[in-house]
C-alpha cells in the first residue's frame, strides 16, 4: 500500500496541568485523547455499534480512507451525538435498543446480513472487544513514556528519553494511569501497553466508572463477568452492560484498582475541568478528573506523594456542549 495511505490518528499530546497538580498534591499529566481526530479499500462499508465515541472514530477513519460507515447507537444516545456522527460523514445512523448490546445485536444480526445479501462487503468495526482496538490503544502507553521522558523528567533530558523506549528500568516513571471504562477497549489497550513495556511492577492503572455503568467494578468484586440489567448512568458513552473478557482479566491484575463515582461527581468535574483546563469533556471522561478533585488518588496509589507522576487519560468530549453542561449543572440544584 506504500506511503500514500492516510493515517487516521495523531500522537496523543501529553499536557502538564498546574491546577490538577495543585489539587492532587502531585504531578498529574492529562493525556488528551480529545485532541485526536477520533480513531482501505474504497469499496468497503464499515459497520459499527457504539454509544457515540467509538462510532465517531469509525466514521472519521472511514471518511479518511474514502469508505462508507454506518453506525448503530442505542436509544439513550443523544440527538446531539447523533448529529455529530452525521456531520462527520456517517452514511447512516440507526437508533436501536436500550443499550450497546442491543444496538450491536441489530447491527450484526440484521443490518450486516442484509448488506451482504445486497452484494456489499460489510466490514465489522467492534467498538472495544477486538485485538486491533487494544493494539491501537496500547499506543497511548508508548506515547506517554516517550513524552514523559522529555517533559516530566529532570532537565537536561536523560539519554534514555532521547534514545527512545528502552528497557523498563531506564524508562521514565509513571506512578499511575487513570482511565474510564465502558466496554473496556481503552483500559485493555492501556494495560496491554503497560505490560508490553514491562512497567506493571511500578505503574498502577485505575479504572474509573460511574454508578449505573459499573460493569467492570462489579465483575472484579464478584470475580466473574457481570452483565448489568441496564444502564442507569447519564454517562451513556460508558453504556456497555458487560465489559469484554480481556478487560475483566486485566481488572484482576495486582496493579489495577477500580473506582466508581456518581453522575453528580462527574458533572461537577466536567464543569471544573472546563473552567480550569479549558477543555469541554463529557461525563465518561470527567469522572476520571473527579477522582482527582475528590482527593481519592491516595486511596489507589501506594506511597502517593507530591512527587508522584499520575496520567489522566482525557478520553473525549464528543457528547458534551456548554448547553448540555449547564442543563446537567441545573439538575444538581
Amino acid at each position: 500500500m506504500g506511503g500514500s495511505v492516510k493515517i487516521p490518528y495523531i500522537e496523543t499530546p501529553l499536557v502538564k496541568s498546574a491546577n490538577l497538580s495543585r489539587v492532587a498534591g502531585c504531578r498529574p499529566a492529562p493525556s488528551s485523547r480529545a485532541a485526536s481526530p477520533a480513531a482501505s479499500s474504497a469499496a468497503a462499508h464499515f459497520y459499527s455499534s457504539s454509544g457515540g465515541n467509538a462510532g465517531l472514530a469509525c466514521v472519521h477513519a472511514a471518511f479518511t480512507l474514502g469508505c462508507q460507515a454506518t453506525v448503530v447507537v442505542p436509544l439513550s444516545t443523544t440527538e446531539f451525538m447523533i448529529g455529530k456522527l452525521r456531520e462527520a460523514g456517517a452514511t447512516d445512523v440507526v437508533q436501536m435498543g436500550a443499550s450497546w448490546q442491543e444496538a450491536d445485536d441489530h447491527l450484526t444480526g440484521t443490518l450486516m446480513p442484509a448488506a451482504q445479501a445486497a452484494g456489499e462487503s460489510p466490514v465489522y468495526v467492534p467498538p472495544f472487544d477486538a485485538q486491533g482496538i487494544w493494539d491501537g490503544n496500547a499506543g497511548i502507553t508508548r506515547e506517554l513514556l516517550k513524552q514523559i521522558g522529555a517533559t516530566v523528567s529532570h532537565y537536561p533530558v536523560t539519554s534514555a528519553a532521547t534514545a527512545g523506549l528502552q528497557a523498563a528500568d531506564t524508562m521514565p516513571n509513571i506512578d499511575a494511569i487513570v482511565c474510564s471504562v465502558g466496554g473496556g477497549g481503552l483500559f485493555s489497550g492501556i494495560m496491554q501497553g503497560v505490560e508490553e513495556y514491562g512497567i506493571q511492577h511500578r505503574t498502577r492503572v485505575i479504572a474509573v466508572e460511574t454508578e449505573g455503568a459499573d460493569a467492570l467494578s462489579q465483575s472484579v468484586q464478584k470475580m466473574e463477568l457481570v452483565t448489568l440489567p441496564g444502564i442507569t448512568s447519564l454517562a451513556t458513552s460508558l453504556g456497555a452492560r458487560r465489559v469484554c473478557r480481556r478487560a475483566f482479566e486485566y481488572g484482576l491484575r495486582d496493579n489495577v484498582s477500580t473506582a466508581v463515582l456518581s453522575d453528580a461527581d462527574a458533572i461537577r468535574a466536567c464543569r471544573r475541568f472546563a473552567d480550569e483546563e479549558h477543555y469541554v469533556v463529557e461525563l465518561a471522561c470527567g469522572v476520571c478528573a473527579a477522582l482527582v478533585y475528590k482527593g481519592q488518588l491516595k486511596d489507589h496509589i501506594p506511597g502517593f506523594n507530591e512527587k508522584s507522576t499520575v496520567v489522566i487519560v482525557v478520553c473525549g468530549g464528543s457528547n458534551m456542549s456548554y448547553d448540555i453542561m449547564e442543563k446537567y449543572m441545573a439538575g444538581l440544584q
